[in-house]
């Protein structure tokens, strides 16, 4: 957490010493986040590497603290133990358009649009002998899928948002864009994905976008817009992908020394490019500052041999002061410091699939998705024999698998269940504020009602 608000206050600081050097002109004309530039050259093999390198790494920025914590701190399962605002307000349900996590992942993400932008202009006119044909198309169509994966998250978020979708060389680049609808946000998911799809090879890299990379995200992005053929289609591609497979125990996922079998895509990390995601969820104790503590029903649930399973494994116990303290377990390699980010895991596929499954009626096929997540976690076979009664399990399913990934609140919202299963009944809040700044930095924009 330090390290992102230490980036913040860099970010603040430079723009304050730009302002000194730029005039007073620029403070009264402040340039919304997607109007930000990026001048990077790309001209030959290596700076085309770099370049989308440079975008990896700008997901990676938004997938390290603020997009899991926005995932899973609005649920039920995890509360803030501490006293900064920015997280009490997203714990609380109570954003305000000034939430500094709302803002740095705003930025940062329009920060890998542009980047992707830049990839996707600049690629096609070059040529270099070191660049086979092969490899251009490929980072051509990582940079088409990482614009995919940021606007769904940003759909997924904000509801439409600005499309931005050529590189932004200066201010007036990206002003007029205005509000997209989600439909038109999605649309373009949906076009980059397909995109990419035609470039990626058919590969097993766990870290990089793939064939398989594309179809997973598009199951996803069908099952969010209730297309639940195309949903189940494109679930079955990756499914029936001999590259992977669930891992058993369940552990296996974050503990062994290498990218997972279960992992579509997870970002990774190193010791020279540490994720410190680890020292929100440790105590002090262990070196941590506890700011995330799984709460009394979720440790329930987890430990319920019927529930949990092996998924208990998300825990751990320590002793601070002659008590038992739990704390949450998934974040584990802090020694290493190269706990992955987890973006896409097959898991999911099966439960995406069991769900649209259900919704076209094939119950028994559905049923049969869901008990595969199940087995994996040494838990009782469900025996779920109506649709609502599918429906429900799936929904408790996805609560315990990714009990700490980026999904609960997202989920909830997806199937109009926030309000239900967390209290939030005000629709107007399953939405996130548009930063403030940008408001007041581009009169196009217009804010998400309830802020």
């Amino acid at each position: 957490m330090k390290k992102n608000i230490y980036r913040l206050l860099f970010a603040f600081n430079l723009a304050a010493a730009t302002v000194s050097l730029t005039g007073c002109s620029d403070l009264l004309e402040p340039t919304p986040v997607q109007q930000l530039p990026d001048n990077r050259a790309i001209t030959d093999a290596g700076s085309a590497r770099s370049a989308t390198i440079g975008v990896y790494d700008r997901v990676q920025a938004y997938y390290q603290l603020n997009w899991p914590v926005l995932g899973f701190l609005p649920g039920e399962d995890v509360r803030f133990n501490g006293t900064l605002n920015q997280f009490l307000q997203i714990d609380q349900n109570q954003l305000s358009a000034d939430n500094v996590l709302i803002t740095e992942a705003w930025t940062q993400m329009y920060q890998a649009i542009n980047g992707a932008n830049n990839v996707i202009a600049a690629l096609p006119a070059v040529e270099d002998p070191l660049l086979p044909a092969t490899e251009k198309n490929q980072l051509l169509g990582e940079a088409y899928f990482l614009r995919a994966l940021v606007y769904f998250d940003l759909g997924r978020g904000w509801g439409g948002v600005p499309l931005v979708l050529t590189p932004t060389r200066t201010k007036e680049n990206g002003q007029g864009q205005g509000r997209s609808t989600l439909a038109q946000t999605y649309d373009q998911v949906l076009a980059d994905l397909t995109q990419a799809e035609t470039l990626l090879p058919e590969a097993t890299t766990r870290n990089r976008a793939v064939k398989a990379t594309t179809r997973a995200l598009r199951a996803r992005l069908h099952l969010y817009r209730q297309q639940w053929t195309e949903a189940e289609v494109a679930a079955t591609q990756v499914i029936s992908s001999a590259n992977y497979s669930l891992v058993t125990p369940y552990r296996t996922i974050s503990t062994a020394p290498f990218l997972s079998r279960e992992s579509i895509l997870e970002l990774t990390f190193s010791n020279a490019d540490a994720n410190t995601m680890w020292n929100n969820w440790f105590p002090s104790a262990l070196g941590g500052q506890f700011n995330f503590q799984p709460v009394p029903a979720a440790i329930a649930l987890l430990n319920d041999p019927a529930v949990g399973g092996n998924r208990s494994a998300l825990l751990a116990t320590t002793t601070i002061a002659g008590a038992n303290v739990i704390y949450g377990n998934l974040y584990s390699r802090s020694a290493q410091r190269d706990d992955p980010s987890y973006v896409l895991r097959l898991a999911e596929q099966y439960l995406i699939r069991a769900e649209a499954r259900t919704r076209l009626g094939k119950l028994t096929e559905a049923l049969a998705d869901l008990n595969v997540v199940r087995s994996r976690a040494g838990v009782p076979a469900s025996t779920a024999a109506s649709a609502e009664a599918l429906l429900l399990a799936i929904e408790n399913e996805r609560r315990v698998e990714f009990a700490f990934e980026a999904d609960r609140w997202f989920n909830l919202v997806r199937t109009g269940r926030a309000g239900v299963v967390l209290g939030v009944t005000d629709q107007r809040r399953w939405l996130f504020p548009i930063p403030f700044n940008d408001l007041v930095a581009d009169p196009d924009l217009e804010q998400n009602p309830g802020y």
